[in-house]
């Protein structure tokens, strides 16, 4: 069956698949020398949110109050998932556990990057976008900075660590 974008965002889309191939084209583009592969994937990451914000918005605007419910609700809808997050105040970080993380359900041996980059990009993209299109000065923008954990890596959970500003994006 094809589905659609639109489709993909309304059905549960198999992660299996989709977790299996990040990590072959992870090995492909170390095999063939590819440099910033983290960077790669979470920019594919960002166009990933860019396409999914054109067919499903969680909500109309994003503020430091409802950050947390946006970002459970996308982690959710989009990745069958659920998450913990912190917010720093004092560094204006934003840190999201996972203890079920659809891209990272196994440790690879081979693995020297994991496939929360792909998340980490894909959550700050979907979140900035309603921060564009609202144009509301108390809007949230999130920039990602690492992904600390990463079960994919052996760790027990997916830790991802985000840089937030409010306004401005």
């Amino acid at each position: 069956m094809n589905y659609t974008r639109h489709d993909l965002i309304q059905v549960e889309a198999t992660m299996n698949q989709m977790r299996n191939s990040i990590y072959h084209l992870v090995r492909f583009m170390n095999i063939n020398g590819v440099i910033n592969i983290s960077n790669r994937l979470r920019r594919m990451g960002k166009n990933m949110g860019k396409t999914i914000f054109n067919y499903w918005k969680p909500i109309e605007l994003v503020t430091l109050s409802n950050l947390k419910d946006v970002i459970s609700t996308i982690y959710q809808k989009i990745l069958s998932s659920s998450v913990i997050t912190e917010i720093d105040d004092d560094q204006q970080k934003v840190i999201t556990s996972d203890y079920k993380c659809a891209l990272c359900k196994y440790k690879y041996e081979d693995a020297n990057i994991s496939g929360c980059e792909i998340i980490i990009g894909m959550v700050s993209e979907i979140i900035n976008q309603i921060g564009k299109a609202s144009n509301n000065s108390s809007s949230v923008f999130l920039e990602p900075l690492n992904v600390d954990e990463s079960r994919a890596l052996g760790h027990e959970i997916c830790k991802l660590q985000y840089q937030y500003k409010i306004g401005g994006g």
